[in-house]
Parts: structure tokens; C-alpha cells; sequence
């Protein structure tokens, strides 16, 4: 079975002079980096598998050991390079209300009582929550923050979003 391949991070720079790689991610992943086992690193358009020795974070950023890197001269081949992980693994990494954001775009966006709202058209991020972004059929969008309270169902299956529609929220 060919597998998808999902980003999670890219290669920023070596960590010291053991092979450690400085690992930029996005905020909110800790957890699935965290438990990394293995990740593919394309170089040169060829796909490379590298187990996980460690990984730690430091400031923002995580610091990761490959197996079979050992020096800043191998982190330099592959420095730049995006961090990918397959998607079943990305999927079993996520907590019971996380989802991926491509399969959230395209969902049908219903209120508490049924009725069609609109569809996600994008997902974005601010400081405090992701923001869903939907677009009305007469084709105004307004943002949603993807908070348990506005936003109490997310139904794959159905290709369903409930949001619970609070005076303002749509403009």
C-alpha cells in the first residue's frame, strides 16, 4: 500500500557536533514529535527512512537525532530538507478532537439546529486556537476559533461540521 507522506517539519540547521538536527514545527505538535519513531527526508529527490534516537525541544524548535547521522557534515546534506511522516502515522498521533487540516477543508458547516451554514474553505492558526474559515453561499467568510464551544462537532464520516452560531460570529 502506497501511503501518503504528510509534512511535520523541516531541517533548519545542525545542533552541536553530534549529528543532532534543529528541527522547525509547527507550534501545537509537541506531542506528535514527540513520539516520533520514523521519518522520510527527501534529498535529492530520492526518499530516505531515518529512525528516531531523540528527540528534545529547545526554545521553539526540536531537537532530533537520526539514526546514521552523526556529524554537522551529514546534517548539511540534508539541511533544508522537509520532515515528512506517513499520514496513517500523523493520524494515529492525534488526540481524540485533532484532525488533519486538509481533511477539515471541503466539510459542510451546519448550525445546532441542521441548518447548511456554508464550507470550510481554509484553516488557519492564531495564537490562541486554529481558526476555521467559511465561506457562506453567497460567498462572504467569516472565521471560526476551533474551540469545544463553537464548534461542539466534527463529523468525517458525514463530511459534517457543527458550529454553534453565537450572535456575531458571522459577521
Amino acid at each position: 500500500m502506497n501511503n501518503k507522506l504528510v509534512s511535520i517539519g523541516k531541517i533548519l540547521n545542525f545542533h552541536g557536533i553530534k549529528g543532532e538536527i534543529k528541527m522547525g514545527y509547527t507550534a501545537g505538535n509537541e506531542s506528535l514529535i514527540k513520539n516520533l519513531k520514523r521519518v522520510f527526508v527527501f534529498v535529492n529527490s530520492q526518499k530516505k527512512t531515518y529512525n528516531i534516537e531523540s528527540v528534545r525541544f529547545h526554545k521553539n524548535f526540536a531537537i532530533v537525532k537520526f539514526s546514521g547521522i552523526n556529524s554537522i557534515n551529514e546534517v548539511m546534506e540534508i539541511k533544508g530538507a522537509l520532515v515528512h511522516l506517513e499520514e496513517t502515522d500523523v493520524k494515529s498521533g492525534l488526540e481524540e478532537n485533532e484532525f488533519l487540516i486538509k481533511d477539515l477543508i471541503g466539510l459542510i458547516v451546519k448550525d445546532t439546529e441542521g441548518n447548511n451554514i456554508g464550507i470550510v474553505n481554509d484553516v488557519g492558526e492564531n495564537r490562541a486556537s486554529s481558526l476555521l474559515s467559511v465561506k457562506k453561499p453567497d460567498g462572504q467568510t467569516f472565521l471560526v476559533p476551533f474551540v469545544k464551544e463553537l464548534v461542539p462537532g466534527v463529523d468525517l464520516d458525514k463530511g459534517i461540521v457543527i458550529v454553534n452560531m453565537i450572535d456575531g460570529l458571522d459577521g
